[in-house]
């Protein structure tokens, strides 16, 4: 790729001392107009300064985009990937995986908006993250141009990048002059934690890491009773207040900070190749499952509810591998919709030293048949009789086989 054809860049930059670099390098390097654009995920920091960040480096005001995607975080990605109760490899719920589509997505917008021939992130050459970057700015502008500089430059080390700042009059917060003990990444649905002091598995996460929950074992020793509604599979209210998307996540999570849930320590298969261990706090999230999964239970029929499951897996590989804009990624998501028709109605849950405990579930469209399951005498619609048959058919197979065991002698 020749640096001298790119014209317009569009950075995702988070105004952090890693992303300034790379806003200055584009400058220096590809001598190209650079575009900023920061998302506000709910990451808990003020953006604001990366506005004046970007002025200082030499951004015109009209080439700097900060946008409010909170709701459209939660709405248009949370809640689609919690339909499906996903989680990839058993354990992870793909808070930052889930992330990167609608940045990648709204880079390519304000790239079509401004007349920008390239877009570059700031994710290193080992990680997931610049794969499912460009995988989603390759789907939405098949001819863009993409910059990875971390693939790119020549620095290797934090000495080398803070040599770069000083040379070209970056400002260096104090705490950024030193090693980083490790590296987060968060937004509205969790914070990960990794690298650094986190490198080896065999050593416990340090209490300093933790930021998005309390720890469980100090945590109240008095439960807390929430309710949450949904509607077609989508959680819209908390104790019968309706909340918008971002609204209610924001809440379960400072629920589930105080009564110490959603940690999770994690040695995961990345996508290119390699396993990474990383410490994730995803407190609402947590609870959003427990309570997702609640009310599916008396309102999903059994093959839907398994075949959902069977599903899930690979709809959470597509996630956490950056195919979020993929036709088979849009079938499963169509199936997955399909089954929430009837998820509409209320869970009861108890919040208590890190768990989320299942205490009520109730639905206008619930299968749950008390008069069925009873143990009691009554007119119900099954005779236990039935039973007998529905046994010998499903045992016939076995039966042969266990004749031809005797027969054989084995």
């Amino acid at each position: 790729m020749s640096q001298k054809s790119v014209k317009k860049v569009v950075l995702a930059y988070s105004g952090g001392l890693d992303t300034s670099i790379i806003l200055k390098w584009l400058q220096t390097t590809y001598r190209c107009e650079v575009v900023t654009f920061t998302a506000d995920l709910g990451q808990g920091e003020e953006l604001e300064p990366a506005r004046s960040k970007a002025l200082l480096l030499g951004i015109k005001p009209e080439n700097i985009f900060i946008e409010d995607l909170r709701e459209e975080f939660v709405r248009d990605y949370v809640f689609p990937m919690f339909r499906a109760n996903t989680v990839y490899e058993g354990q992870y719920l793909l808070g930052t995986s889930i992330a990167r589509p609608l940045i990648g997505k709204k880079q390519i917008e304000i790239a079509e908006r401004v007349g920008a021939d390239a877009v570059c992130h700031g994710a290193t050459g080992k990680g997931n993250d610049q794969v499912r970057f460009e995988l989603t700015y390759y789907a939405l502008k098949p001819d863009v141009t993409v910059i990875a500089p971390w693939r790119e430059w020549e620095m290797r080390s934090r000495e080398q990048l803070l040599a770069f700042a000083e040379r070209n009059q970056i400002p260096i917060a104090k705490d950024k002059r030193g090693e980083a003990p490790f590296s987060v990444d968060a937004n509205l649905l969790h914070a990960s934690s990794e690298g650094k002091v986190l490198e080896d598995p065999a050593q416990e996460v340090p209490d300093y890491v933790y930021s998005r929950t309390d720890d469980p074992m100090t945590a109240p020793d008095q439960p807390t009773v929430i309710s949450v509604d949904f509607e077609q599979g989508d959680a819209t209210a908390i104790d019968g207040v309706k909340m918008s998307p971002a609204t209610l996540l924001t809440k379960l999570n400072a629920l589930g900070k105080v009564n110490g849930i959603g940690r999770l320590d994690l040695v995961e298969n990345r996508f290119v190749g390699m396993k990474s261990r990383g410490m994730y706090e995803t407190p609402g999230g947590t609870i959003l499952l427990a309570a997702h999964r609640g009310i599916e239970s008396i309102t999903l029929d059994r093959g839907a509810a398994h075949l959902k499951d069977e599903l899930m897996p690979k709809y959470a590989e597509l996630i956490y591998n950056g195919f979020w804009f993929t036709p088979e990624r849009e079938m499963l998501q169509a199936a997955i919709d399909k089954s929430q028709q009837f998820v509409t109605g209320r869970v009861r849950l108890k919040l208590y030293k890190g768990s989320v405990i299942m205490i009520g579930r109730e639905s206008p469209y619930s299968l749950y048949d008390q008069d069925l399951v009873t143990f009691e005498e009554g007119a119900v619609a099954y005779d236990h009789r039935d039973a007998a048959g529905f046994i010998k058919l499903n045992a016939l197979r076995l039966r042969t086989l266990g004749q031809r065991k005797k027969k054989l002698g084995l």
